[in-house]
Parts: structure tokens; sequence; C-alpha cells
């Protein structure tokens, strides 16, 4: 009976990894207007959000008023490392389409306009 119960424990941990999107986790943002952020990835449905969880400048971390905002939108994943939603820049207080390129510990961000002819780009890496 302990054996069974031990193989249950162990076959829901395991699924609940497998079912972990790559893009998940903690992500360090390119700097952009002298700060950077530490951006908190996670699924929502089925798709993939970010949020500020943790912002620096040139003195050290400290409290943006960005805090706790969803900065990538409902990015879906289409295969092959990459996703399509919606990013938003702080700076500007804008909304673009959202392209991300996920390469082991590199997530390239290009948030466009034009139907996806401009785009500006960031390369964060995976803080874990």
């Amino acid at each position: 009976m302990k054996s069974l119960k031990l193989a249950v424990v162990f076959a829901v941990a395991f699924a609940g990894q497998s079912m972990a999107d790559p893009a998940e986790g903690v992500w360090k943002t390119q700097t952009d207007d002298g700060a950077y952020a530490h951006v908190t990835m996670k699924k929502c449905g089925a798709a993939i959000c970010g949020t500020i969880s943790r912002t620096f400048n040139d003195s050290g971390e400290y409290k943006s008023p960005n805090l706790g905002k969803q900065i990538v939108r409902s990015m879906k994943p289409l295969g092959g490392g990459k996703y399509e939603g919606k990013v938003w820049r702080p700076s500007n207080n804008k909304i673009y389409l959202g392209k991300i390129d996920l390469g082991g510990n590199s997530l390239k961000l290009a948030g466009c306009i034009a139907g996806g002819l401009l785009c500006s780009k960031q390369t964060w890496t995976r803080i874990k």
C-alpha cells in the first residue's frame, strides 16, 4: 500500500512538471530608459503572461509604479519556442503586437507595429 501511495505522489509531481511551459520562470529584461526589471512569466489560460516582479535602476532596486503590472500579455505558443500575443512598454504606456522567440535561457521579445513590419527588440535572460 505504501508503494502505491508513493507511486501516485511521484506521478502527480512529475505530471505537473511536464505541463510547465518552457517560457515560465523569472527573466531579466534589457535596460530601457535607464531601468530594467525582473519579469515573472506564468501560464494564463492557454497562453503565457509576464508580470513585473522587481525593478532596478543605476542606484539598485527601487519601487517602480510598474511593479505588479503585466508587461507580456496573452502570448500563445506557436511551437518551436515561438509565441505571439501582446507586449506593454511601460516607458510610453503603449501596447504592441508581441512576439517571443525562446531558446534555452534566452528570450527574444519583440514589440511591433504595422502588422509586425517594424519591431523594437530586446533579449531577456533567464534568472530562474
